[in-house]
């Protein structure tokens, strides 16, 4: 299993303290690095734009792989996403990994002045634009006419070798979200659950696949881990405060618990707890965890991963984070 780390919005985030992350997360081995594609969650702060901060995060670094977990159907044209994706392939040498989604977060959508259709028009939505995107990537002569987007002749360069940028689809719904990753993803990013359940949404998973005669082992399989965990309770603490502030919508009584309801819980335990679970979750599968570090002014939560979890993983459950990126 490989490590990945994602940097969210739960805390302020400038260009210098971005530049740092990077280095830092190449330095201590890690695989990934994901920029979340919000606004704001919870109380507005701070930040950079996730696309222009993986450009710098792919001229600091050559080895990481980078991507968005993932960016909204609803905040840009899905042309000017696959301009950007095709760009970001081209300067990181094939290391981006364009995720999207439907969107889920109403408060920034109305604060932004953005239309936020019902969930179906939504999944419509960007099972076009994915459609579109691949047009534009690899047409010489992009022609698309669809409900909600069209081309016209497009030929928009540098096009990309077939397969790439690879298309992440993240979420475990097992009607709309597993199909469309059956359909279109290199990647399938599942938000926490149990081994047991991860197995069971794998499988159906595969059955989409084979609906669609598709080889299910095409699809790399990964987790986002809400990471309330780290060093010592302070930490823990002020991770946890800031998740809950992230996912609460402005709600000052929302609980852990309100976030497990809506299938959002975050992970909480000691170094070994985490070695244990992310070990169930490679047996079932997993080909890599990303971790969300909700206190990245600090180095703490990096450096206690790389010190005091990854060194435990079973050589299964540990692979050489300088290998394939693929």
């Amino acid at each position: 299993m490989q490590l990945g780390v994602i940097i969210g919005e739960a805390a302020p985030l400038s260009w210098d303290r971005w530049r740092h992350v990077v280095r830092t997360v190449d330095r201590l081995g890690f695989h990934s690095l994901f920029r979340s594609d919000h606004y704001f969650g919870g109380v507005q702060k701070e930040t950079i734009d996730p696309y222009l901060s993986l450009v710098m995060a792919a001229t600091e670094s050559d080895r990481l792989r980078l991507g968005t977990l993932v960016s909204p159907i609803t905040f840009r044209r899905p042309v000017d996403v696959g301009r950007m994706a095709q760009q970001l392939d081209a300067l990181s040498n094939g290391r981006f990994v364009l995720g999207l989604g439907i969107g889920w977060s109403t408060a920034e959508h109305r604060v932004y002045g953005l239309d936020f259709p019902s969930v179906v028009e939504r999944y419509a939505r960007l099972d076009e634009a994915i459609r579109l995107m691949r047009e534009l990537w690899y047409s010489e002569n992009g022609v698309f006419e669809g409900r909600f987007f069209r081309l016209a002749g497009t030929d928009s360069r540098p096009h990309p070798p077939h397969g790439r940028p690879p298309i992440l689809i993240g979420g475990t719904g097992p009607v709309r979200t597993l199909g469309m990753a059956a359909a279109y993803a290199g990647e399938w990013n599942a938000t926490p659950v149990t081994a047991e359940r991860y197995r069971e949404l794998d499988a159906t998973l595969t059955e989409h696949c084979e609906r669609l005669n598709r080889d299910p082992a095409d699809i790399r399989r990964s987790m986002l881990l809400f990471a309330t965990c780290g060093p010592d309770q302070a930490y823990r603490d002020l991770a946890t405060r800031r998740y809950l502030d992230m996912v609460s919508s402005g709600d000052p009584n929302f609980t852990v618990d309100d976030a497990a309801s809506l299938g959002h819980a975050p992970w909480m335990g000691s170094a070994q707890q985490l070695v244990d679970y992310l070990g169930e979750l490679a047996d079932a599968g997993v080909d890599e965890v990303v971790l969300e570090d909700f206190c990245h002014e600090t180095d703490d939560f990096l450096e206690w991963i790389a010190q005091d979890v990854r060194p435990h993983l079973q050589p299964s459950q540990s692979s050489d984070p300088r290998s394939q990126l693929s």
